[in-house]
């Protein structure tokens, strides 16, 4: 059946214009995988991007953004080929819980913590640990930021080949973005709701309770 439809498809006008779901997985860039199976299945490359950037919108601060972004932290932390790499975090609105990283299997001593007050100090951060290819991930906390400011941030994610995380309030979602992915993320009484807002080959799913299993 798969067979005839693809065939139909090829010779359809339709054709090249229909979006098929299994195409999320058709990307050379290179991913790592988030470490929860349900939302690796809506991701193009099955994972999170390298390379580029993605933007996590909140509604406040603490609704499970860092408990979904540990198991690629700890990948990308353990890595054997990215030995020497950082896991940078820029601006984080509260001391990160040390025992609460090590229990998560994260190891203290390839963390870089920057603390910058201001928002122009915090996007050189940024833009400064994104390129150097010195860091496997980078983490940065920002409010309101111009589009220009955003897509330096972005190109400098592509020289360092590094994971790209933007964490950023709800209000903005109304704004365009250069990210590659967006998600919203909701905290739910299920668990952590994830919409997706924006990804290669379209978006606009809603997955429910994404952490409550992998």
């Amino acid at each position: 059946m798969t067979a005839k439809l693809d065939a139909w498809l090829a010779d359809s006008p339709l054709g090249a214009s229909t979006w098929r779901a299994r195409s999320l997985a058709a990307t050379s860039e290179p991913t790592v995988p988030s470490g929860w199976a349900r939302l690796d299945a809506h991701l193009p490359g099955g994972g999170w991007p390298l390379g580029t950037l993605t933007e996590l919108l909140l509604p406040r601060h603490g609704v499970g953004e860092l408990s979904l972004l540990v198991p690629a932290l700890r990948r990308l932390a353990l890595a054997d080929d990215d030995a020497a790499r950082w896991l940078t975090f820029i601006g984080a609105p509260h001391d990160l819980h040390a025992p609460a990283l090590v229990q998560a299997g994260l190891p203290l001593a390839r963390m870089l913590l920057v603390r910058v007050a201001g928002q122009r100090e915090r996007l050189w951060a940024a833009e400064q640990a994104l390129g150097s290819r010195s860091c496997a991930a980078v983490l940065v906390w920002l409010d309101e930021v111009d589009d220009r400011a955003l897509r330096r941030l972005k190109l400098a994610a592509v020289e360092g080949q590094g994971l790209g995380i933007l964490l950023r309030p709800l209000r903005v979602r109304a704004q365009s973005s250069p990210a590659t992915l967006r998600l919203l993320l909701e905290p739910t009484a299920e668990g952590l709701a994830i919409e997706i807002l924006k990804r290669r080959g379209g978006g606009g799913e809603r997955l429910g309770g994404v952490l409550s299993g992998s």
